[in-house]
């Protein structure tokens, strides 16, 4: 019997997860511009661009509430990723599993799953999204598009990871700006 049919459906994902891996790698990979997607999964180390951006936000009146509920959604999504599903779901890295794949950048420390460069792109620009003017929510989320690519393009997650990451950055987002909406229209009536 085949080991990946034994496995069921998470034997199946793997195998789908490997294989974007390894397209990516084999296709998609480009010497010339390493450096750029290099420069892009930094810029969510340890979610400093996000909490950054929000910080500034914070400082003019008429950002402050979104800076506030950014932060907010950051904060919603570490709590959930970071301190809770990458421990509890303890997924060893893809480079950790497969020799094949090249890792692009230094090893990681926690464990693979959920992205938490892709949540903390998504529940930053979930927000910024939906408060912002679009040509800057747009390209905040374009951003956070980017960011949850390069962590596939350097090899440090599977795509379920970053699919994972995406969806809790999201929903942390949506959650945050709801209980905001709820509160202000309690005040109001």
């Amino acid at each position: 019997m085949d080991t990946v049919a034994a496995a069921g459906l998470p034997g199946l994902i793997e195998s789908l997860d490997l294989s974007v891996l390894m397209f990516i790698q084999e296709h998609l990979r480009i010497p010339a511009l390493t450096p750029v997607w290099l420069f892009i999964t930094h810029l969510a180390d340890h979610g400093l661009f996000w909490i950054i951006l929000g910080i500034i936000l914070l400082i003019p009146k008429k950002t402050r509430l979104i800076g506030f509920l950014s932060l907010c959604s950051l904060g919603l999504g570490f709590l959930a990723t970071n301190l809770w599903l990458k421990n509890a779901v303890a997924r060893i890295r893809p480079y950790e599993t497969y020799s094949q794949l090249i890792l692009l950048v230094e090893k990681e420390k926690d464990f693979s799953f959920p992205s938490g460069h892709t949540c903390v792109s998504f529940a930053g620009a979930g927000i910024y999204f939906r408060m912002m003017k679009k040509p800057w929510g747009l390209l905040l989320l374009i951003l956070a598009v980017l960011i949850a690519f390069s962590r596939l393009y350097v090899a440090v997650h599977y795509p379920s990871d970053v699919l994972g990451g995406l969806l809790i950055g999201l929903a942390a987002s949506f959650i945050v700006y709801h209980i905001y909406l709820k509160i202000t229209s309690n005040k109001i009536s």
